[in-house]
């Protein structure tokens, strides 16, 4: 009975922490696919993989270890766009291959599932309320800002115009999205973290009819494939990770039958 109750418990975490990250991830995606940057996901879980390797090796917290590494690399990316004025996606690239190298030297093939695919075994009441409170904070910063975000992929000069600081906006956004990749890559791993960000706004937005319930239910549809995922990992005994993916996956390809 005991075991039963601590299983039980065990799920709800895990259900509560994807729901959150999944969430969020939705809600940040629907401005990363606007913008044409939702691949950039998938190049930022790359990029978190030295640190989720160095978190392994040493025994720490993988999402501690994958934002460590995230702040170092959107920082790169950051500055040497403004440096080189190149494209954000040609930068994260650059910073992605490399950091992808130096994890495969150091990542030992004991914990590749774990950093490819995540791991949700271990997640504790500490870790679901720290999730909660930083997926609110990221969410209301997004909010904040996602109207000068729009503005300034529309135009840079009109945004300026408006009081905007582009560079400072891009930096803020930047960050937000480092913070819930470093927390996906415990749910759905350091490979599949593009899916996460980019699978529930393409499924909002096949379906919504204005800019407000794009976002919504780009959120709506994140924690509800995260959680859904969750609860059938446990009942099949498969990995949470695909299967989250799989249930994002199945409400996109069913929003084609509403597409607007």
């Amino acid at each position: 009975m005991n075991i039963d109750i601590l299983l039980n418990k065990q799920l709800l975490y895990a259900i509560l922490t994807s729901a959150c990250v999944g969430g969020v991830a939705g809600y940040i995606g629907s401005l990363m696919v606007t913008k044409r940057m939702a691949l950039m996901g998938g190049a930022l879980g790359h990029l978190t993989l030295p640190g989720i390797a160095f978190a392994l090796a040493y025994g720490f917290d993988v999402s501690l270890g994958a934002l460590l590494i995230l702040i170092f690399g959107i920082t790169a990316i950051w500055a040497l766009e403004r440096k080189t004025k190149l494209p954000t996606e040609s930068l994260t690239a650059i910073v992605f291959a490399t950091s992808l190298a130096v994890a495969l030297l150091f990542l030992h093939h004991d914990h590749i599932d774990i950093a490819l695919i995540g791991d949700i075994s271990k997640i504790t009441f500490l870790i679901t309320a720290i999730t909660l409170v930083v997926s609110i904070i990221i969410y209301l910063i997004i909010r904040k800002i996602l109207p000068g975000m729009v503005l300034s992929s529309i135009s840079e000069d009109l945004a300026s115009v408006e009081g905007i600081n582009v560079s400072l906006y891009k930096f803020v956004y930047l960050a937000c999205i480092a913070v819930i990749v470093a927390m996906g890559v415990r749910i759905v791993g350091g490979l599949m973290t593009a899916a996460l960000v980019a699978i529930p706004a393409a499924t909002s937005k096949n379906i919504s009819k204005n800019l407000a319930q794009y976002t919504q239910l780009s959120l709506l549809f994140g924690a509800v494939s995260c959680a859904l995922g969750v609860t059938l990992s446990y009942i099949t005994k498969l990995g949470a990770g695909p299967m989250i993916i799989l249930c994002s996956s199945t409400f996109f390809f069913t929003s084609l039958f509403f597409k607007k």
